[in-house]
């Protein structure tokens, strides 16, 4: 029998953090953050990443792993995250997977391959010139001629990942393979918003309190650390902050902030849409705890399903 994986994503600021930690509280489970940036050491704010407080006792993987110099691959992710699991279940708990951070889910989930492929300078140099003079974008529909599955699992903002995409599709070579489930029976939530301006409002709300909890001090530790030119730094709040180090005002940052913010949920919800087969939970138009009791019963169904000694209730 498959081991059985809670999985909840979702854009951010949509309520996947207090979703998690409380089907975990009620099932014995176990968190595991599916996100690209909360694996760093001191990006706490602008990452959201949940707090000692927030966590109520739940215990959580995937959090704090390296220091920002410290790439995290996807392909390194997908092993530590499943050797997560395999802890979590060894103990006789439930793991969660809870994150906005689809393509590195989607890796620990199904039978990805990661290969070891030959690096192209030269075509490098010449892919990161021509996203500075003609875009992001334009960059992303040259990915798309070469390999449009690979172009559907990256965002076009994402400059890095879609050079070294096309690097690897010039060069004949496969970047991942496998789309069928590898070790686990899962269920997935996609909680989402259907009034996208309710979704947006509490982006912003989001934003003005991480400004308010010390965001622009967080940053320039970073800074100071030396972690300024690292990849890390150029996620989303992270990247339009700097400038205010050297003088630039910070209430036009933090609109820029919102903004690539809310431009990113939009691609969220795209992505997941397009990649994940999943149980899309509308959580704006009833009451957190009604779309709890949904998620709940949902869960424990599914759980009674692949395994008829599941109890209730694990907790009781």
């Amino acid at each position: 029998m498959k081991q059985p994986v809670i999985v909840i994503v979702g854009p951010t600021a949509v309520g996947k953090t207090k979703t998690g930690i409380e089907l975990a509280k009620r099932l014995n489970g176990e968190i595991i953050s599916g996100d690209s940036v909360q694996v760093y050491q001191g990006m706490d704010i602008g990452s959201a990443k949940v707090t000692e407080e927030e966590m109520d006792g739940v215990a959580h993987h995937m959090l704090d792993l390296v220091n920002p110099d410290d790439e995290m691959s996807v392909a390194r992710f997908q092993t530590l995250a499943r050797q997560a699991i395999a802890d979590i279940a060894n103990r006789g708990k439930l793991p969660i997977i809870v994150g906005g951070t689809g393509l590195y889910i989607r890796a620990i989930l199904y039978d990805y391959q990661f290969t070891a492929q030959a690096e192209n300078k030269e075509l490098r140099q010449e892919l990161e010139q021509f996203a500075a003079e003609q875009g992001a974008d334009a960059l992303h529909a040259r990915l798309r001629q070469l390999d449009p599955n690979r172009a559907e699992e990256i965002h076009p903002n994402n400059v890095q990942r879609v050079v070294r995409a096309i690097e690897v599709a010039e060069s004949g070579q496969t970047q991942t393979s496998g789309s069928e489930p590898s070790l686990y029976e899962s269920l997935l939530f996609v909680l989402h918003m259907d009034d996208r301006d309710r979704l947006y409002d509490r982006i912003n709300e989001r934003v003005d309190l991480m400004v308010g909890q010390g965001l622009v001090e967080e940053v320039r530790q970073l800074v100071d650390a030396g972690f300024a030119d690292t990849k890390a730094m150029q996620a989303i709040g992270y990247k339009e902050i700097v400038p205010v180090l050297s003088g630039a005002p910070l209430e036009p940052a933090v609109e820029q902030l919102k903004r690539n913010t809310r431009r990113f949920a939009k691609r969220q919800l795209t992505w997941f849409r397009h990649q994940f087969d999943g149980v899309w939970v509308e959580m704006g138009t009833i009451s957190f705890e009604q779309n709890f009791k949904i998620i709940y019963d949902r869960t424990v169904g599914f759980l009674k399903a692949v395994n008829s000694d599941w109890p209730e209730d694990r907790n009781r």
